[in-house]
């Protein structure tokens, strides 16, 4: 985690302190579900809870007895006797590490997707606000990076909010993929541990117990968990992409807030660079990069190695707060976005009506003339404007071969934009519904 691009709530999920007080929760829920099963004394249950339920647990002396032990649970469970006493023999009863190591991560990837789910919802009241705000703003859309024909700008802000929604969705699935625990034993077969206890402490960490695990919880869950980062970080940059096209010189349709004091360039004072947006695009490929050691972690050999545990360690803070970060950045460029309608207008315009040339294709077909021979028609007059040659209107009017099946009346009638919004609405309606 770099703090550059860290918030403090989702750096919080993954500090040492944070896991630690999650693996002290895990044995101490344990024991009281062993204890109503008679397995330990209830008293021993009630002393591990009164000891060390609200302990600062010492980070440094937990590494400086794994250093000596090679083994981070069990440091941990020799600092945690430190603090209860005689009692904490009666910890860890019929576990072993992974219970606690994987029980704990997935109670970290559940609040994580929590603050997610959240920060998607800003990205979404951003673009609903701006969408409505400009759905009838008209611009020009583009394939291949080329002019097509006329759209709103609200519309391209309304895909992206049902890119986002998908999004949502999709967090909310992973959340309920890794919401799991394992209380199982050495290698899942509750040989030496009550499947009971596993139910309570999946109860009391708001998961479910995963219906058969090794000695690990099967790595498919995270894999699918971090793939949905990667698609929402795909999200990410889509939008990060359009939003810097649109703020190019040339285009100049909308760009990022530029606030007072702020410095474009080392070199050159007038710069105005989208930054954030180019960020954002950097930011989603790391997220996108920490899928394939998700993927490949699925892969263990027989019940359990070790193989996902260094990956794991890695990337999954890493993932999760960086993804965390871009979302609210994106939130904050949407929000704030500058937005330029009458450029908009000026670059609709520059290819002098080409944008209408399908219209015109479509009416000459409704005339009589074969679609060959419209489109030979059409393309005939639009080459010159192409090149800078006079308008489309015009040239269409003095052709005449067009003048055989259209008037120039009916010529101009083509010629509408509005007639390109006329279904705004349903659209708007489809993504944001009636409201």
């Amino acid at each position: 985690m770099i703090p550059r691009y860290t918030r403090p709530e989702m750096a919080s999920i993954w500090e040492p302190q944070t896991r630690f007080k999650i693996w002290f929760e895990i044995e101490a829920h344990a024991a009281d579900a062993m204890a109503e099963l008679g397995v330990i004394p209830k008293e021993a249950a009630r002393t591990i809870w009164a000891k060390a339920k609200d302990a600062i647990f010492d980070v440094a002396r937990i590494d400086e007895i794994e250093r000596e032990t090679k083994h981070d649970v069990i440091a941990f469970l020799t600092h945690l006797a430190e603090i209860v006493g005689p009692e904490a023999r009666f910890v860890h009863q019929g576990m072993t590490s992974s219970d606690v190591l994987d029980t704990c991560l997935n109670v970290q990837l559940v609040r994580a997707a929590d603050l997610l789910i959240a920060d998607v919802d800003k990205v979404l009241a951003a673009l609903k606000r701006r969408a409505f705000e400009h759905k009838l703003t008209p611009t020009i859309g583009r394939s291949h990076g080329i002019h097509a024909e006329p759209l709103t700008f609200g519309l391209k802000l309304a895909y992206a909010y049902a890119e986002f929604s998908r999004a949502r969705d999709r967090l909310v699935a992973a959340r309920k993929e890794v919401a799991t625990c394992a209380i199982s034993g050495a290698v899942g077969t509750f040989a030496q541990i009550d499947p009971r206890v596993e139910e309570h402490v999946a109860r009391a960490l708001g998961l479910v117990p995963e219906p058969v695990s090794t000695q690990v919880i099967p790595r498919d869950r995270h894999a699918m968990y971090f793939a949905t980062l990667g698609v929402v970080a795909s999200s990410v940059e889509r939008l990060a992409t359009e939003i810097r096209h649109l703020q190019r010189t040339e285009v100049l349709e909308a760009e990022e807030f530029f606030s007072e004091g702020q410095k474009g360039s080392s070199a050159m004072p007038h710069k105005r660079n989208p930054v954030l947006t180019e960020n954002l695009s950097g930011l989603s490929r790391m997220v996108r990069a920490y899928v394939t050691p998700a993927l490949e972690n699925v892969v263990l050999w027989h019940e359990r190695d070790i193989s996902h545990s260094s990956a794991e360690r890695m990337f999954a803070p890493d993932a999760t707060v960086t993804l965390d970060f871009a979302l609210n950045r994106l939130a904050g460029v949407v929000e704030k976005l500058l937005i330029y309608p009458q450029n908009m207008l000026k670059n609709l315009d520059r290819l002098g009506g080409l944008v209408h040339s399908q219209r015109v294709l479509l009416a000459l077909t409704q005339k009589g003339a074969s679609r060959e021979e419209a489109y030979r028609l059409v393309q005939r007059n639009a080459m010159p404007v192409w090149r800078g040659e006079g308008d489309f209107l015009t040239l269409l009017k003095n052709d005449a071969d067009v003048k055989r099946y259209l008037s120039d009346a009916e010529i101009a009638e083509n010629f509408d934009l509005g007639y390109h919004l006329k279904h705004v609405d349903t659209i708007f309606k489809r993504v944001f519904g009636e409201a």
